[in-house]
């Protein structure tokens, strides 16, 4: 049996470095349906995970591939699917339960141009909104964007992480640009991996409720077969698991599963600050756009234009608190995407006219390219 973590120095692509990260991260089961950009996760993990123990299962479709890890979750395996926009769409349902049942797992969305079919090789950025507010009902989600397959690899992990800690489905959010790049990537021994587990019961098994939150507003987890009775349903259900048709019991459940998440903001949001100290003119950006925006920023500096970056590696929950202080200090905020404008509109709300904010975004196909951003940021800046 090879190990689960392939030490050393390799030259892979995104999604490749993806599905190693999963196998770094304990993940032991996974379900899927292939689908362009992403079937080479699948691809790949098919058939490691049988080498390292695990199951690989390809279901007849992507609401399937959700239920089943789901399923596996509550049996206490790490799971994970992959898809990309049109599979992302079947799984919001099943999504939902995920998030009202508190199931951990990971959904990976190599993005591609929409709508419907659209353009299946080339990428796009332009899920962004439907991963925050895709399935109904309100709730909290936490989204990370890679900008290189090395990061694909640590956030990959980073997703798991924070999927056992605070007991929800995790998003990652690619692109087909990072997913089919090829870089190098460094995978460290496992020994200097920090991994996470769920939350387990302790006590006595005939006084158990699923859904009490414990520490950090989360419910331990018992698995199937624990010996532990546990009720699960998507229905309004109190915190035995039961459900409860009131709209008091509806309030109380929904603030158990958006509080867990809220009240660890600093824990969980990400972001990365390129020159901004003494920054005019600000990027926001992620993803593979956020490389194009790093080039132009130093384009910009080279021209005396005081332009920094900032990255965002955790897109949701947004990091209103980061914007808000970069806006009240800057002279022009700049969000560049694949797509018309779908973080811009946070970035809107949060600078709330504090700093002008404008865009630099095509619905997908091609890359950005740092000479689109460089004329939006000399524009904004008077030059």
């Amino acid at each position: 049996m090879k190990p689960a973590v392939l030490t050393g120095e390799h030259f892979i692509t995104g999604d490749v470095a993806c599905a190693e990260g999963a196998l770094a991260a304990g993940c032991s089961f996974f379900a899927g349906y292939p689908i362009t950009p992403a079937t080479e996760i699948a691809e790949h993990i098919a058939g490691r995970l049988p080498e390292t123990g695990g199951t690989f299962i390809q279901m007849e479709d992507e609401i399937a591939a959700m239920a089943a890890v789901l399923g596996a979750s509550c049996a206490g395996a790490k799971s994970m699917t992959a898809t990309s926009g049109p599979g992302f769409s079947l799984m919001m349902e099943n999504l939902g339960l995920g998030l009202v049942t508190q199931t951990p797992c990971v959904v990976v969305n190599v993005q591609r141009a929409g709508p419907s079919t659209g353009l299946p090789t080339l990428g796009a950025q332009g899920d962004m909104m439907q991963a925050r507010w895709g399935s109904h009902g309100h709730y909290e989600i936490i989204a990370l964007a890679p900008s290189s397959p090395q990061e694909m690899f640590f956030l990959t992990i980073a997703a798991f992480n924070l999927s056992e800690t605070y007991r929800l489905p995790v998003l990652i959010m690619a692109d087909e640009v990072t997913g089919h790049l090829s870089e190098r990537v460094v995978i460290p021994d496992a020994s200097k991996i920090k991994l996470q587990s769920r939350p387990r019961p302790k006590g006595r098994k005939d006084r158990f409720k699923p859904f009490q939150a414990g520490m950090n507003g989360v419910a331990p987890m018992a698995h199937a077969g624990d010996g532990y009775k546990v009720h699960v349903t998507g229905l309004t259900h109190d915190e035995r698991g039961y459900p409860a048709m009131t709209a008091e019991a509806h309030v109380e459940m929904i603030s158990r599963i958006t509080g867990k998440i809220r009240k660890n903001l600093d824990r969980i949001i990400l972001v990365e600050e390129y020159r901004l100290d003494d920054a005019d003119v600000a990027l926001i950006s992620y993803g593979i756009s956020a490389r194009s925006s790093l080039a132009a920023v130093d384009e910009a500096r080279s021209k005396g234009i005081r332009a920094g970056l900032l990255r965002l590696i955790t897109v949701w929950p947004f990091p209103e608190d980061q914007l808000r202080r970069l806006a009240s200090r800057v002279k022009a905020l700049i969000t560049v995407e694949l797509n018309l404008g779908q973080i811009h509109l946070e970035v809107q709300r949060c600078s709330a006219g504090a700093a002008p904010a404008y865009l630099v975004g095509h619905p997908g196909g091609t890359v950005i390219t740092p000479g689109d951003i460089l004329r939006q940021i000399e524009e904004a800046s008077g030059r």
